[in-house]
C-alpha cells in the first residue's frame, strides 16, 4: 500500500503526513517523519483525519437559487453578475472573502483576479481575525512581514515566553518541542495569560495579566532592561524619546515581575511565542511591538535559539500573507505605492490594478451592510459564524444582491444566505502547497479523486476569469502553472529588497513540482543580514498601553474567547470525528467558582451569556483557572451544530487601528443561570434536521458518535417529544410522577435507529452505553431504556486520551498501579504518549493523586 506523503488540513504549525489509501473513501493516517515541521508527530485532530474524508454532508453540485446547475451555468451566472456590478456600480462594489484554508495557488488567482483585473482591493481574508495584528507589527519592525524564527529555534532556547497561547491545545506539536527541550535541556517556561490553561498549569512562571495588559508588561521589561542605548542604535533605529517613554507600570504583582525580569535578563537565548490572545485585541499591533522592542533592543534575534515568534492559526495563513490576499497588501509582500503598482501591472500584463487599499473583514461586511458592496464570493470560510457580532453580518449577506460560496459543505450557516453554491475540493482532494508558521513551503497532495462535480478553488475562479474576458492573464491548467507565476513574480520584491524570493522555482517543470520536499524560503534567520527597510536598520515602535475601559452596570463581566483541544473553527471537518467529539460535546462558558455561587450556578447548569451584541446558552463549568470577573467561551459552535453556543454573535466588532483585526478577547458581559422545565438526549442514526423552522427545544446541541449523532437538549416548553423521533416501531416508558420518559425507536428488523431520555427533575443515564447499541439489534429493550446493560461491562470514564482512546478510570489504574510519572503512566496505558495535549489533564491526575495519599497518611 503506497503512502502519499501531503499536509494536514489544521493549524499552522504545517504538520507532514503519510497517508495510505485503504478504500474509496478511507485512508490511514501517520505523521511524516521526514518533515521538518513535526518530524513525525501528529496531534489528534491529524491523527483523526481519516474520520473526516467521508462524503457525507458534501456539496457535489453547483447550485444557484438552491437548484442544481451545470458548471457552465454557474460560471457563466457568476461572471455575468460580476460584470454587471462592475459595470453599473464599479470595481468597488465587489469583494471577495477568503481564507487561510485556501492553498497557495488558489490565493495567488483570487489576488490576481480581484486586484489586478476587477480593479479593486476589496479582497480580504479571515486570516485577519487571527494574524493580522503580527503582519502589521513585522512591517512596522521590520519593513516586511517576516517570522525571524523557526521551529529548531525552540530547541536551543533557555527561556521560552508564551503570550496568549495555550500550544497544549492549540498547537500540540509546537508544545511536545517544548516538551522536549525543557526536560533535555533545562529549558524554563513562562505562560503569559490572563487564564491559567492547561499550558499555564505546567509553566516554571505563570503571569496572569489583566485582558490587554500585555503591552504594560513587555514595556515594563524593556524598561526593566540594563541596555547600552548606542549599542542598540547600531541595528535600530530609535525614534526620539523612545527611551524615556517607556513605562515601569507593569500592572501585575511586583514578586512576579522580578521573576520575571530576572529570567529574561539572565537568558542567553529568549524566544517568545505569540499568537491569538495577543493578537486578537483592539491594541494587537502594539503587543507585538512590544515582544519585537524587547527582542531587537536585548539582541534576542537573528541567532539561533531567539526571536519573537509569531505561530499562525491556519495552515496557510502564511501562504495567503505572501501572495498579497490581505486588503492592505498588493501582492509578494508589495504595496501600493506607484512604483509598486506599475511593476505588478506590467507583470500581470493589465491596466486595471488597483488603486490603493481594500476593506478589511469588519469593514467589508459594514459596506455589504450599508449597500456599497453588492456582490461577495466567500470562499472555504464561514463568516456568519466566525466574524465578530456576526448578527450583523448575517443582516449584511442578507441584504446582499448577491452571495456566492465555495464550499465543501451543502449546509453552513453562511450558505443558507448564499445565492449561488460552487463546490469545492476538500483536504485529501486538493493539489498545491502551503506555507506554515517558520516559512516552510510544503506540497498539499491529493488523496482521492474529486467527488461528484467538485473542483478546485483555482480552477473554479480561473473559469469565471475567462468567463469575464480575461482568458489571456488567466491560461492556466494545472496548480504547478500557478506556483511557476506566483514564484515568478517574488522577483519584483526580491529587486525592492525584500525577503521574499521564491524565484529559484519559477521554472520548475510539472515532475518537479510534484515531487517537491519541504523547503524554507528565507533560510533561517531571513534578517540576520540586515532589514528591508531604507536604513537597513530594524525599527523600535512606541507603544502604549491601552487605558482601562469602565464595564457598564449592564455587562459586568469581561468575556474571552478560545479554542477547544479536539476541535477546529467552525467545525465544518472535525465535527464528523467520533473521536474528536469526545473531548468537549457541548460548548461551556468557564466562570470562576466564586463568581458562579455569587450568581446562583452550579457546575453543569446552563447560563445565558449575553454583550450589547447578542446572548447565547452555554453550558457552565466552573473553573479555577479564570480570573474573577473574566467569563470564556469557545469559538466553534454553529447554527448547524446548536441552537446557542454560537459566540460570533457575542464578540466586539472593535478593531485594532494599525492591522483591523478585531478584539475577540475582551467584550463587556453579563451572566446569568438558565433553568430549563425539562432536559433530555437524543442517539439517532440519521442526522436530525436542524434548519431554522426545526424546533427541538430551546438548547440543543449535537456531536458525532460512532453510529451516529448525539444531540444534548433542554427546553422551557413541553414537546411532543415522540415527533423528534424517526419512523419505525416506537416503544415507550414514562413515570408521570417522576416526570420521566424514555423512547426507543426500531427499524423493520429490530436494529436501533433512535433513542430518546427526558427528565424534568431527575438525574439522565450516560450516554456513552447508549449511543453504542444504534445500528445493533436491539435484544434487551428494558435495558435500553434503563439506560444501561444488565452485566455491566468495565466503564473507562470520560475518555482523556482521544488519540488513543484512554479513559479516566483506566488512567487511575494505571497511577494506582504504580505509574507514578508521566512517561509511567504513557508506558502503562498509552495516554498522553501521540500528541501530547492530553499531559496538563494527566499531570492534574497524578497530583491529585499524590495529594490524596499524602493526606490519608496525615
Amino acid at each position: 500500500m503506497r503512502s502519499i506523503k501531503t499536509t494536514c488540513a489544521y493549524c499552522g504549525v504545517g504538520c507532514g503526513i503519510k497517508a495510505s489509501v485503504t478504500g474509496k473513501r478511507s485512508v490511514t493516517i501517520e505523521g511524516d517523519v521526514d518533515h521538518p515541521a513535526n518530524r513525525g508527530s501528529l496531534c489528534s485532530k491529524g491523527t483523526h483525519l481519516g474520520e473526516t474524508v467521508g462524503l457525507e454532508g458534501r456539496l457535489l453540485l453547483p447550485m444557484i437559487g438552491g437548484e442544481p446547475v451545470s458548471w457552465d451555468q454557474a460560471t457563466t451566472e457568476v461572471a455575468s453578475r460580476m460584470k454587471t456590478c462592475i459595470d453599473e456600480h464599479g470595481p468597488d462594489s465587489v469583494a471577495f472573502y477568503v481564507s487561510g484554508q485556501l492553498l497557495t495557488e488558489d490565493y495567488y488567482i483570487a489576488n490576481k483576479l480581484m486586484k489586478g483585473f476587477v480593479g479593486s482591493s476589496n479582497i480580504d481574508t479571515n486570516s485577519r481575525l487571527c494574524m493580522a495584528s503580527a503582519v502589521a507589527a513585522h512591517n512596522r519592525a521590520f519593513g516586511e512581514d517576516i517570522v525571524p524564527c523557526t521551529y529548531e529555534d525552540l530547541d536551543h532556547a533557555d527561556v521560552i515566553l508564551l503570550v496568549g497561547s495555550n500550544t497544549a491545545w492549540c498547537h500540540p506539536v509546537i508544545w511536545q518541542r517544548i516538551e522536549k527541550a525543557r526536560e533535555e535541556n533545562g529549558t524554563k517556561l513562562v505562560v503569559i495569560d490572563p487564564r491559567r490553561t492547561e499550558t499555564a498549569e505546567r509553566a516554571d512562571l505563570h503571569i496572569s495579566v489583566e485582558p490587554d495588559g500585555d503591552v504594560a508588561l513587555f514595556d515594563a521589561l524593556l524598561a526593566a532592561s540594563d541596555l547600552d542605548h548606542a549599542k542598540v542604535a547600531e541595528t535600530c533605529e530609535v525614534p526620539e524619546g523612545f527611551w524615556d517613554s517607556r513605562s515601569p507600570d507593569h500592572g501585575i504583582d511586583p514578586q512576579l515581575f522580578a521573576e520575571l525580569t530576572q529570567m529574561v535578563a539572565g537568558s542567553q537565548n529568549l524566544i517568545t511565542l505569540f499568537s491569538q490572545g495577543a493578537n486578537q485585541s483592539r491594541c494587537g499591533t502594539d503587543k507585538g511591538n512590544a515582544i519585537i522592542n524587547l527582542h531587537l533592543a536585548t539582541g534576542h534575534i537573528n541567532r539561533r535559539g531567539a526571536g519573537p515568534f509569531s505561530i499562525t492559526g491556519q495552515p496557510n495563513a502564511m501562504g495567503g500573507r505572501e501572495v498579497g490576499g490581505l486588503a492592505n497588501m498588493l501582492a509578494c509582500h508589495m504595496g501600493f505605492s506607484d512604483e509598486e503598482r506599475s511593476a505588478v501591472g506590467e507583470f500581470w500584463q493589465t491596466d486595471r490594478i488597483s488603486q490603493d487599499m481594500g476593506l478589511k473583514a469588519v469593514d467589508m461586511f459594514e459596506a455589504v451592510h450599508r449597500g456599497d458592496i453588492k456582490f461577495i464570493w466567500v470562499m472555504a470560510t464561514n463568516p456568519a459564524v466566525s466574524m465578530p457580532n456576526a448578527s450583523r453580518v448575517r443582516e449584511a449577506l442578507e441584504r446582499c444582491e448577491t452571495v456566492v460560496i465555495s464550499e465543501v459543505l451543502e449546509d453552513t450557516d453562511t450558505g443558507r444566505l448564499a445565492h449561488i453554491k460552487l463546490p469545492a475540493l476538500g483536504w485529501g482532494e486538493k493539489d498545491g502547497t502551503v506555507t506554515n508558521s517558520e516559512r516552510v513551503v510544503s506540497h498539499q497532495r491529493a488523496l482521492f479523486p474529486a467527488p461528484g462535480e467538485a473542483r478546485a478553488d483555482w480552477r473554479i475562479m480561473v473559469d469565471v476569469a475567462r468567463a469575464m474576458g480575461f482568458e489571456a492573464a488567466f491560461d492556466f491548467d494545472t496548480p504547478a502553472s500557478v506556483f511557476r507565476e506566483y514564484c515568478a513574480m517574488t522577483a519584483i520584491s526580491a529587486a525592492r529588497g525584500r525577503k521574499l524570493d521564491m524565484t529559484h522555482w519559477a521554472d520548475c517543470s510539472d515532475d518537479e513540482y510534484e515531487a517537491m520536499e519541504p523547503f524554507r524560503w528565507g533560510g533561517d534567520h531571513p534578517l540576520a543580514a540586515g532589514y528591508p527597510t531604507p536604513s537597513g536598520k530594524a525599527k523600535l515602535i512606541p507603544v502604549s498601553a491601552p487605558e482601562r475601559r469602565p464595564l457598564p452596570d449592564a455587562f459586568p463581566m469581561r468575556l474571552n474567547t478560545a479554542r477547544y483541544r479536539d476541535q477546529w473553527h467552525t467545525m465544518t471537518r472535525t465535527g464528523y470525528s467520533p473521536r474528536l467529539a469526545h473531548h468537549r460535546r457541548e460548548p461551556l462558558v468557564e466562570v470562576h467558582h466564586d463568581d458562579a455561587l455569587a450568581l446562583g450556578i452550579a457546575d453543569g447548569d446552563l447560563a445565558k451569556v449575553a454583550t450589547k451584541h447578542g446572548s447565547s446558552l452555554y453550558r457552565a463549568q466552573l473553573s479555577a483557572g479564570q480570573q474573577r470577573g473574566t467569563l470564556c467561551v469557545p469559538m466553534h459552535w454553529t447554527d448547524i451544530t446548536a441552537s446557542a453556543g454560537r459566540t460570533g454573535k457575542l464578540s466586539s466588532d472593535d478593531t485594532d487601528p494599525f492591522s483591523g483585526q478585531p478584539g475577540f478577547k475582551d467584550a463587556p458581559a453579563f451572566l446569568e443561570s438558565v433553568v430549563p422545565a425539562w432536559r433530555g438526549f437524543l442517539v439517532s442514526r440519521i442526522n436530525v434536521e436542524t434548519a431554522p423552522e426545526t424546533f427541538l427545544g430551546e438548547y440543543w446541541v449535537k456531536s458525532r458518535v460512532e453510529g451516529g449523532w448525539l444531540y444534548e437538549l433542554a427546553g422551557m416548553q413541553e414537546l411532543d417529544f415522540a415527533s423528534l423521533l424517526p419512523v419505525g416501531a416506537l416503544s415507550e416508558v414514562s413515570f408521570p410522577s417522576k416526570g420521566m420518559q424514555r423512547f426507543a425507536v426500531c427499524d423493520e428488523g429490530g436494529v436501533l435507529d433512535a433513542a430518546l431520555f427526558i427528565t424534568r427533575n431527575g438525574d439522565l443515564p450516560a450516554r456513552d452505553w447508549v449511543a453504542k447499541q444504534l445500528g445493533e439489534p436491539l435484544e434487551d429493550l428494558p435495558a435500553l431504556l434503563a439506560g444501561r446493560p444488565r452485566v455491566a461491562g468495565p466503564d473507562r470514564g470520560a475518555i482523556v486520551c482521544v488519540c488513543h482512546d484512554i479513559g479516566t478510570f483506566e488512567i487511575e489504574d494505571a497511577i494506582a498501579g504504580g505509574a507514578n510519572t508521566l512517561p509511567a503512566i504513557g508506558r502503562s496505558c498509552r495516554a498522553g504518549t501521540n500528541c501530547g495535549s492530553c499531559r496538563p489533564e494527566l499531570a492534574r491526575m497524578l497530583e491529585s493523586a499524590v495529594q490524596e495519599i499524602e493526606e490519608a497518611a496525615e
